[in-house]
């Protein structure tokens, strides 16, 4: 079969097209014959490398959606021919304390694509219980454009902050693919949404999305903007991917009672801070990743009745994931890059 690999870490000039054997399923396994996947930050994490050992040459991509092509020993309720979604989080067990990892460096829970092989390929094996069966009107580009970043989002706002009707949010990093699913998320869940994002274009496509502010980083200091729009009252909600450069704002921009949630640092994983604000305001800090199976199945829902889109920025084939991982490293992508594979 045909796969988008990389051998050692480095840049997007370490991925290639290769030649790699058909998957076998397991007990417990089914084959899926890939028909999109998508690219996500994890991607470019993975690539640059980790502090843990993942399977090499190495196929990344968490989202997968296809057509069962094999089932393996074992397996009932699931016949060949299934167009299907996959939930990309394994072993969640991990979180609900049946099991422990003993620190980050070895975890228990796992990610595919990320700990295992990925979607970046013709075929892929996948546990039959992370299947979910695609409704006929729904296409393999828009279920794999969607399934890592809107269970990420509905995970952070729904169950994490417990977002409620009426409460003001801050979402940053506006472009990126959970940030865009969360902004309709929220919009859904009848919050007033803040969203700070680069550039008017990006702001435009976030209105029109559902924001009702958009903030421009490039236009001002994000303190300000952030100060200005949402005014003495603040937000109730914080979601946040960016980390260090903008944590001291977003802590400052919380009403009291506020909950901050974060699932990503990608300026950086030192954030300064001040205690003071937070016990003063009772603040809750609140760390989120992925989901759990039912939380994706509840997310999978919004994007199957179209109350939740993902924006594709572009299209590739398997010779275009070098590429997508360069354009999404350089912040050129608004929602998703898909990758339609032949």
């Amino acid at each position: 079969m045909k796969a988008a690999i990389f051998e050692e870490h480095g840049g997007p000039e370490v991925i290639r097209v290769s030649t790699m054997e058909v998957p076998e399923p397991g007990p417990g396994e089914v084959r899926i014959r890939i028909r999109a996947s998508s690219v996500n930050h994890l991607d470019l994490w993975v690539r640059r490398g980790l502090p843990f050992q993942i399977p090499m040459p190495h196929i990344g991509g968490s989202d997968m959606a296809g057509v069962v092509d094999e089932v393996g020993a074992g397996v009932q309720n699931v016949k060949a021919g299934t167009r299907v979604v996959v939930d990309p989080s394994l072993d969640w067990e991990w979180f609900q304390g049946v099991r422990r990892g003993p620190d980050l460096d070895d975890p228990t829970f796992r990610v595919m694509g990320e700990h295992t092989q990925g979607g970046f390929a013709q075929f892929a094996v996948v546990p039959a219980r992370n299947l979910l069966q695609l409704p006929e009107e729904v296409s393999f580009a828009t279920a794999a454009a969607a399934s890592l970043v809107t269970v990420t989002a509905w995970r952070a706002l729904i169950s994490r902050a417990g977002l409620r009707a009426g409460e003001r949010v801050l979402i940053t990093g506006g472009s990126g693919g959970v940030s865009t699913a969360a902004v309709q998320i929220a919009r859904n869940a009848g919050a007033r949404v803040f969203v700070l994002t680069s550039g008017p274009e990006n702001c435009r496509r976030l209105l029109e999305l559902g924001a009702h502010v958009a903030l421009d980083r490039l236009s001002d200091e994000p303190r300000t903007l952030i100060r200005d729009a949402t005014g003495p009252h603040g937000v109730d909600v914080v979601l946040d991917s960016v980390g260090a450069v903008l944590w001291p704002t977003l802590i400052r921009a919380l009403t009291p009672g506020g909950r901050l949630v974060t699932y990503g640092a990608t300026t950086g994983h030192g954030a300064e801070t001040d205690l003071r604000h937070v016990f003063w305001k009772q603040l809750s800090i609140l760390g989120t990743t992925m989901g759990s199976p039912p939380e994706f199945h509840a997310a999978m829902r919004e994007v199957f009745q179209g109350r939740v889109r993902l924006p594709v920025h572009s299209r590739v084939d398997l010779d275009g994931v070098a590429g997508a991982h360069a354009l999404l490293e350089e912040g050129q992508v608004f929602g998703k890059v898909v990758v339609e594979v032949e």
